[in-house]
């Protein structure tokens, strides 16, 4: 499976990246998925809608459809978080998937990192970061350093990676 992940600290910029690396890779005709992990509770349903209703009621899972989109919604009720690997296997075939966050995984990863974000990077001490995208220049680094906002040279680098 073609996976690659965006990694970082909280307002570094991964999200942004994430979605301009899936209309650039879309773009160019590749079918991509992307799994985003959340280190807190959400909702992707509101209250008083049916599906709504239905999870409230006790519904393990619900699904809807509807001929623009199918969304499953699973409550797991105390047991615990999926695995990525769980996670991916779950995911139609795809040219490649993105995974936003899973720092601690074992996938290639670019680091997002801003100046004003004020923390330590992360890539100095952790081999499956194969790059750093960043609003600054950097350093004396063992990987390549991008720019944060140059969405076609990072998209190449993640395309000429070993298991991508």
């Amino acid at each position: 499976m073609n996976i690659f992940g965006v990694v970082g600290w909280k307002n570094t910029g991964k999200t942004g990246l994430v979605t301009r690396l899936v209309a650039h890779f879309s773009a160019s005709g590749l079918r991509v998925s992307t799994i985003k992990h959340a280190h807190h509770s959400f909702d992707v349903d509101h209250v008083g809608r049916d599906s709504y209703r239905h999870r409230e009621a006790g519904a393990g899972q619900v699904l809807i459809a509807s001929r623009e989109r199918v969304a499953l919604m699973e409550e797991l009720r105390g047991a615990p978080e999926p695995s990525l690997d769980q996670l991916l296997g779950r995911l139609a075939p795809a040219d490649l998937i993105l995974i936003e966050g899973y720092k601690g995984e074992g996938h290639p990863k670019i680091e997002t990192h801003r100046a004003d974000a004020g923390q330590d990077l992360i890539a100095p001490g952790d081999a499956t970061i194969r790059a750093v995208a960043s609003d600054v220049a950097l350093s004396g680094l063992a990987v390549p350093v991008f720019d944060l906002d140059d969405t076609a040279a990072i998209a190449a680098f993640i395309l000429s990676q070993d298991g991508t």
